[in-house]
């Protein structure tokens, strides 16, 4: 056969990923102290949408040196401003805790590993922000433990596959919860059609004020229940919204706190048929969280 440009069966041309040039070279020298030693270390920086699967190369380092534990939570705090490209905060593993102030494209959190991912607005912005989408598709893609706290909507496509994090957003696009096999999720909007197609396990809490909901979720293998007052899953939500405000600033969240009872009933709760584990209980970090801002009970303000 022809072969007009002499390529070769086998591996000829060596590749150049450009990893010379990634934000991630900056990341690792500012968290030095932290990887050699688990000092706490807290980075300020802007971002660019040419930045891609910011947090990855600096979360290889941290497991490198401690392993699948990682380091205690927060111990290497970033706050980037600006949008951020494709994939950012994929594979972070936990000690890792990276706040955006802007925007963001695909793929935020995508196998998520323990890190925690935080996302609103930049302060300016004139947006109300649960009415407009702040990322892109297929957030928390994979992801197997962590946080992710959006303050806004996103995309299709939300939490497809994960096995472990827990995520809490204002609004998601098609096929939210899809394939998803552990983990909890709380959307404090609407969604999107074929809601929960092949969901296995894990468990979602959506608030429904339209009354549309159940005519967007695919029942083949969930079911719904309806909030109930004093349950150990009210407890759960209302945690993990106040865990939200507390991270995000969200005026969204603090409205349905201030009005509880009535947004309550709102809710439905999407579970597997029939349940795996028990997936009712709040993860004990975001518990610790939404108990020390309780007590703080500082009024909520812009970001």
């Amino acid at each position: 056969p022809q072969n007009p440009y002499g390529s070769t069966p086998y591996q000829s041309v060596g590749q150049d990923h450009g990893l010379e040039e990634a934000l991630d070279n900056e990341l690792i020298a500012m968290a030095k102290v932290s990887l050699l030693e688990g000092t706490p270390v807290q980075i300020d920086m802007p971002i660019r949408n040419v930045n891609r699967t910011v947090g990855t190369m600096l979360g290889n380092e941290v497991t490198r040196k401690w392993g699948g534990a990682g380091l205690p939570d927060g111990t290497i705090s970033i706050h980037f401003t600006g949008s951020a490209g494709q994939s950012f905060g994929a594979f972070v593993p936990k000690g890792i805790e990276m706040r955006l102030e802007g925007d963001c494209n695909d793929f935020l959190g995508k196998g998520l590993s323990g890190g925690r991912l935080i996302l609103h607005p930049h302060a300016a912005s004139p947006l109300v922000a649960e009415e407009n989408v702040i990322s892109g598709n297929v957030v928390g893609y994979g992801a197997t433990s962590g946080e992710i706290f959006i303050r806004g909507t996103v995309g299709e496509r939300f939490c497809v596959r994960n096995s472990g994090a827990t995520a809490v957003v204002e609004g998601v696009g098609d096929h939210g919860c899809e394939y998803m096999t552990g983990g909890m999720v709380v959307v404090l909007g609407d969604t999107g059609r074929n809601f929960a197609a092949g969901m296995s396990a894990g468990i979602a809490y959506v608030l429904d004020e339209s009354g549309q909901f159940p005519s967007r979720v695919n029942r083949d293998m969930v079911g719904l229940d309806r909030l109930e007052a004093g349950s150990p899953g009210e407890a759960t939500v209302r945690g993990l919204i106040e865990a939200h405000v507390a991270a995000t600033c969200s005026e969204r969240g603090a409205e349905l706190l201030r009005q509880w009872p009535r947004f309550r009933s709102q809710f439905w709760v999407v579970l597997p048929h029939p349940p795996q584990i028990d997936t009712t209980a709040l993860p004990a970090r975001v518990a610790a969280r939404a108990a020390a801002a309780a007590v703080a009970s500082q009024p909520v303000a812009a970001p």
